[in-house]
């Protein structure tokens, strides 16, 4: 039994993808949430121990590609969540922030899970917005 795992840092994000109707965009935007997650937990680890690693310089582009992703089934006002989001974590990253980097990752986990789930509900109710 395994007792140690790599942590996640879009949980939300991942949960409602994979509870999400299936489709080409769906599974567009597990893989892209799945690479974010990946660069994210590299980057946690590079944090405490005060170095660099690849993830480090992979995240911003990681979680670009993610919040491209999700966007455009995000309302206007959460598309400004996830933007603020994004921006904090690159912040954080770049003034080496542990803290201020996980608070931002809550933010931003949340802010994309939101509007894929309000998209998979427009689906399921008839509007073909996410498929």
């Amino acid at each position: 039994m395994r007792t140690c795992r790599e942590p996640t840092f879009l949980p939300l994000t991942l949960s409602t993808v994979v509870r999400a109707t299936p489709g080409p965009a769906t599974l567009a935007v597990h893989a892209t949430a799945r690479r974010a997650d990946s660069a994210a937990a590299e980057c946690w680890a590079a944090l405490l121990a005060g170095c660099d690693s690849p993830g480090k310089h992979q995240l911003p582009q990681r979680l670009r590609e993610l919040s491209a992703a999700a966007t455009p089934h995000a309302t206007e006002s959460h598309r400004g969540k996830i933007d603020q989001a994004r921006t904090r974590i690159e912040e954080a990253l770049t003034d080496r922030d542990g803290e201020d980097f996980a608070e931002a990752f809550i933010g931003y986990d949340q802010a994309v899970a939101t509007a894929l789930a309000r998209a998979n509900n427009r689906q399921e109710t008839g509007d073909r917005t996410w498929v």
